[in-house]
């Protein structure tokens, strides 16, 4: 930990650490070596994804349509008609439902081939709308916190700039408004790190959803439907990846706050 603690000096966590009381300077240490060895593990599983998709888009499926087809049927024989199926040309959206716009979004690599991993990935996204027309309560909630789940880590950086601002102005730069601020951001992690379990949790219902509407109605061989589960698992890997980096965050910066009070207080006192 020694090691650990020499490496991060001059740096921002290395300040971070320097001003944590005793007993959690080794939380600290954890946390910054957990942080590493999940991004590199993040990093392996997405490569791994990314030659797994590659392959299955190279793939001709049985059923001869293209991802966009494929939404379209699966939401017509759901009653879904209203629902639009339209190319995505946003790195935010990507392959994705929109519950406000009534619209399924697929990549334009997905919308247009005719491939085993293009005919997973309409279906389960037309799948996510079956569940919301459906009434599930896990789509309900994510429905309803959806602006949160997207926004919450982004508001971080934006809130620290307008409480250090205000520190200035208002508040002689005591720092008191920048720590409020700090643990404002700190909720919108919680909250979208909360409202990923439910993201979760949908997109696995949509996953098994996809995969019961493609056997039954003959659109997809057993093998794609094992190649197309394989897929998903490892989108939920990623996914679930993903969700501990989060937590691991939430923790980074709530010590950051602590270091930041602590800090603040031998200040005072000197």
């Amino acid at each position: 930990m020694d090691t650990i603690a020499q490496s991060l000096s001059g740096t921002e966590a290395g300040q971070i650490y320097q001003n944590l009381p005793a007993h959690l300077q080794s939380i600290f240490l954890v946390v910054i070596v957990a942080m590493l060895v999940v991004t590199l593990f993040a990093f392996l599983v997405s490569g791994y994804l990314a030659l797994r998709y590659v392959k299955y888009n190279r793939r001709q499926d049985s059923c001869g349509l293209n991802g966009e087809q494929v939404a379209r049927r699966v939401l017509d024989s759901a009653g879904l008609s209203d629902i639009e199926v339209s190319k995505s040309g946003s790195l935010l959206f990507g392959n994705s439902y929109s519950h406000y716009f009534k619209k399924v979004r697929l990549r334009r690599r997905t919308i247009e081939k005719t491939s085993v991993a293009s005919l997973g990935m309409g279906a389960q996204k037309a799948s996510l709308a079956v569940l919301d027309r459906e009434g599930d309560p896990d789509m309900k909630v994510r429905n309803k916190f959806a602006v949160i789940g997207m926004m919450g880590p982004i508001a971080f950086i934006p809130l620290l700039v307008v409480g250090a601002v205000l520190d200035i102005i208002i508040n002689n730069g005591q720092g008191n408004v920048t720590l409020l601020a700090c643990g404002i951001g700190i909720i919108f992690y919680v909250l979208a790190f909360v409202f990923q379990f439910r993201t979760l949790k949908t997109e696995k219902k949509a996953q098994d959803r996809a995969c019961q509407i493609l056997a039954a109605n003959g659109m997809a061989t057993d093998e794609e439907i094992r190649m197309l589960r394989k897929l998903f698992r490892l989108y939920n890997i990623e996914y679930i990846n993903n969700m501990v980096l989060s937590m691991l965050e939430i923790l980074y910066r709530a010590l950051q706050i602590m270091a930041a009070v602590n800090g603040s207080g031998s200040k005072s006192s000197d």
